[in-house]
């Protein structure tokens, strides 16, 4: 399948292509559900960008999140976002270009729920338009479909975007277990797009490891993934 191509729920891979050692890559496009605040929100207003930049836990089934929504003047959405069930504070933090940061605390949504019981990471920037999420999906195989068979569960519509679809090369298995979950979390968290989106010590922290031992263990990861692709290409005499 070409990259980039908009698939159809029933298109999504199954059996082999889903062995536990195949990374899938794809943005899937899912109407965000009533209760989840920022779905009703952006339904109402569907000219506004909300953006999720990140967020921390808040207590006992609650998340912090920052959020960018477009809309002046700044501050302006605050009384409308406290007024949903599943929020329980809004603060107006500043104005930022066409719009302003806000710092939500709400219940926390089952799709975050999941990536935590599969310890996965959440791709940041979240973007959500007119009750929609672009949400990212960065797994192996099996994850990848128990991600996938949610997001159908919710909305039956969604659409699949792939990015990457190949198998992984043969240099991974020169990777210990803990090295690929690394890998998989600093590409997940784009630790290597361009431009970055996330730094060490960010990715440090995610990890729940110290930042020179981030440092070095992706440096060893690296060393590996390049000599082996030197080797691969070097041609043989």
């Amino acid at each position: 399948m070409p990259a980039h191509s908009a698939i159809s729920p029933s298109s999504i891979p199954t059996g082999p292509d889903l062995a536990p050692e195949r990374l899938l890559l794809a943005t899937v496009t899912v109407r965000i559900p009533d209760a989840t605040w920022s779905g009703p929100f952006s339904r109402r207003h569907p000219r506004e960008q909300v953006e999720i930049l990140g967020f921390s836990a808040a207590g006992r089934g609650f998340l912090v999140a920052d959020h960018w929504i477009s809309g002046r003047p700044g501050g302006v959405w605050a009384r409308e976002i406290s007024s949903f069930p599943d929020v329980s504070s809004v603060e107006s933090l500043a104005e930022v270009g066409a719009g302003s940061l806000y710092r939500v605390r709400f219940r926390v949504p089952p799709i975050v729920d999941l990536y935590r019981r599969l310890e996965i990471p959440i791709p940041f920037p979240v973007r959500i338009k007119a009750g929609y999420v672009r949400w990212e999906i960065v797994a192996r195989g099996t994850v990848f479909a128990q991600v996938l068979a949610f997001a159908q569960e919710v909305d039956s519509g969604l659409r699949v975007r792939w990015t990457r679809t190949p198998p992984l090369r043969s240099h991974l298995p020169l990777l210990t277990p803990s090295q690929r979950a690394l890998l998989d979390r600093a590409i997940a968290a784009g630790y290597y797009a361009v431009p970055r989106r996330i730094n060490l010590g960010a990715l440090a922290r995610e990890s729940n490891r110290s930042k020179a031992a981030v440092s070095q263990a992706l440096a060893l990861i690296e060393e590996k993934l390049l000599e082996n692709a030197l080797r691969e290409s070097t041609p043989k005499l």
